[in-house]
C-alpha cells in the first residue's frame, strides 16, 4: 500500500510540474499518443461521411437523385455488384478525397439555407448542378468512374460491335472520357435542349436501319422520347 501511494505521488509530481521540467521523453510520447487519437477520430469521422446513409441523410438528396438511382443497374443487377453514393462521387485516393470534401462542404450551408428544399428547386436547379457534376468529371478524366470500371481490362469482344468501335476509338485513345457519353448514367436527365448529351455518335458510326438497332440506338431513341414527353409536360 506505502509503494502504491508512493509511486501515485511520484506521477502526480510529475504531470504538475512546470512544462519546462518534463522530459523530452515524456513530451514526445504524449505528443505521438495524442496524434493517434487525433488521426483516428478524424479518420473515423471522415470514413462516416462516405456513407450512403449519410449521403441521403438530407432530404435533398433522399427523396430526389436517390430515388432515381435505385432504378437504374448500379443499383440491381444481375451480377448483385451495387455502386453507392461515394463509389461515383467521391474518389478513392485520400488526397483527392479530402479534396473533393473540401468542395462539397458548401452543400451543408446550402442545407442549412434550403436551397434546394423542395422538389420544385431541384428541378429548377437540375440542368446546372448536373453541368456542374458532368465538367468536374471531365476534368479528373472520369476518376470516381475508373474507381470500377478499367478501360484496359475491357473485354471489346462481349460488348456491341459500336459500342466496341467507339470505345477503341474514343475511350482507349483518349480522345474522350466516360463522362462524354455516359451523362444520365444514374440520375435522370435534366432538359438537355440544346445540350450536346455525347451520346451524339459520328454519322459513319450511326445505324441506318431498324435491323441493326444496337442498346446505343434503343438508348437513344428512348431518351429523345423521355425529352420530348418532358417538354410536352411541361
Amino acid at each position: 500500500m506505502q509503494r502504491v501511494r508512493f509511486a501515485g505521488a511520484w506521477l502526480w509530481g510529475i504531470l504538475t510540474r512546470p512544462a519546462a521540467t518534463l522530459s523530452l521523453a515524456f513530451l514526445t510520447l504524449g505528443g505521438f499518443v495524442g496524434g493517434v487519437l487525433f488521426w483516428g477520430a478524424f479518420n473515423t469521422a471522415l470514413e462516416v461521411t462516405n456513407t450512403e446513409s449519410f449521403c441521403i441523410s438530407c432530404h435533398e438528396m433522399e427523396a430526389n437523385v436517390y430515388q432515381e438511382m435505385t432504378r437504374t443497374v448500379h443499383y440491381s443487377n444481375r451480377s448483385g455488384v451495387r455502386a453507392s453514393c461515394p463509389d461515383c462521387h467521391v474518389p478513392h485516393e485520400w488526397t483527392d478525397k479530402i479534396a473533393r470534401k473540401m468542395q462539397a462542404s458548401k452543400e451543408v450551408w446550402g442545407h442549412i439555407f434550403g436551397t434546394i428544399d423542395t422538389r420544385r428547386k431541384f428541378l429548377d436547379e437540375r440542368l446546372r448542378l448536373a453541368q456542374h457534376e458532368w465538367a468536374r468529371l471531365k476534368a479528373n478524366d472520369s476518376l470516381e468512374c475508373r474507381n470500377c470500371h478499367s478501360a484496359v481490362a475491357m473485354d471489346l469482344s462481349r460488348q456491341a460491335p459500336r459500342a466496341a468501335e467507339i470505345h477503341t476509338r474514343y475511350l482507349l485513345s483518349g480522345a474522350a472520357t466516360c463522362i462524354d457519353c455516359h451523362k444520365g448514367i444514374a440520375h435522370e436527365l435534366p432538359n438537355m435542349e440544346g445540350v450536346d448529351p455525347g451520346w451524339l455518335m459520328p454519322p459513319e458510326l450511326r445505324s441506318t436501319g431498324a435491323a441493326s438497332l444496337s442498346s446505343i440506338d434503343i438508348l437513344e431513341s428512348r431518351v429523345r422520347t423521355a425529352h420530348q414527353s418532358r417538354m410536352t409536360w411541361d
